[in-house]
């Protein structure tokens, strides 16, 4: 049997843009003087990625809705913290839901550059995909899980989000490329990786861990008393979050302590619908998805002209070359 070639790369885009403003000077402006820092970050992270990695299909990834009442209403704590009530005065944010009453907290000069980056990855061909009501991380997740059902191509996610780690499958032949040392030095992580840095057998063994731990960056307190390594020694015990719950609810279990039981026992009501919260939606309903890698752009003189007002032409040339390169 001839060998599958196909590779399909999956952005987080919002991580990588965000990452893109932060890294890349401010000075970087379109001939107007509006901030191109983030558009020009993000086309060479394409730039890069095709080059060194050659997937043969290519999501870019989407908030739809940034804070999905789904998760809200399990943990109203979800992304609170994150909130800015929209006045009518501010710009809107680049990742919040439709209908929604407030918006994420997103740097001003950010804000005007999404919009450049939505039209600059239609003139290029590159998928981009979002869902009414689910973030980028369940569109990440659905794709991921289409894949593994037709059994077809290996699966990249890059990403600056450890939530993601939930979806490495060794097995399903899912990594993550992660970007905590720069799109030049991703971290690849698959189950060794998982098992060496966290202790956890699995990408859902991950998401168990992460459950415990909690996440104040996204609003998840967590079980009090419980981190990383103790959540990670437990579920190793235990085999799971459930097989954990099954023993704090046995009264004649003697694998915990009675700290941690009490613990656990305190944490009942967070712990039945953090998972809820954690885990990304493996079903969201995306339509058909044209991934494939282009390797002109759909619509040049939309290009071209968006190129020339942004000034974004180095950088759009260089995703061009890495596009046509065989």
């Amino acid at each position: 049997m001839a060998e599958n070639r196909e590779k399909l790369l999956l952005l987080d885009t919002a991580s990588l843009y965000f990452r893109a403003f932060y890294g890349v000077p401010d000075s970087l402006r379109a001939p107007d003087g509006t901030p191109v820092n983030a558009v020009r970050g993000l086309l060479d992270m394409v730039a890069t990625l095709v080059t060194e990695h050659r997937p043969t299909r290519l999501v870019a990834c989407w908030d739809d809705d940034w804070r999905p009442a789904f998760r809200v209403a399990a943990i109203g704590s979800y992304k609170a913290h994150r909130v800015r009530v929209d006045d009518g005065s501010a710009h809107p944010a680049p990742t919040h839901g439709a209908g929604s009453a407030s918006v994420e907290e997103v740097p001003d000069a950010l804000v005007p550059q999404v919009p450049v980056i939505v039209e600059v990855l239609a003139a290029l061909g590159v998928a981009r995909v979002g869902c009414p009501g689910y973030e980028a991380d369940d569109v990440i997740g659905t794709l991921v899980a289409r894949e593994a059902d037709g059994a077809r191509s290996p699966v990249d996610v890059v990403t600056g989000d450890r939530d993601l780690f939930q979806l490495v499958d060794d097995d399903a032949r899912v990594r993550v490329l992660y970007t905590s040392r720069g799109i030049r030095n991703l971290d690849v992580v698959d189950e060794a990786r998982l098992a060496e840095r966290y202790g956890v057998a699995s990408g859902r063994a991950y998401a168990d861990m992460a459950t415990l731990r909690g996440d104040p960056s996204d609003g998840l307190p967590g079980v009090p008393g419980i981190g990383e390594k103790t959540a990670a020694a437990l579920l190793a015990r235990h085999g799971d979050l459930a097989g954990l719950l099954a023993a704090r609810d046995d009264p004649a279990d003697r694998t915990l302590t009675a700290t941690q039981r009490r613990r656990l026992v305190e944490a009942a009501d967070y712990l039945e619908a953090a998972p809820v919260v954690v885990t990304v939606a493996p079903d969201a309903p995306l339509g058909d998805v044209a991934d494939a890698l282009p390797s002109a752009p759909a619509d040049p003189a939309a290009l071209g002209s968006l190129a020339e007002r942004w000034g974004l032409g180095s950088s759009v040339q260089r995703v061009l070359t890495a596009l046509a390169t065989d």
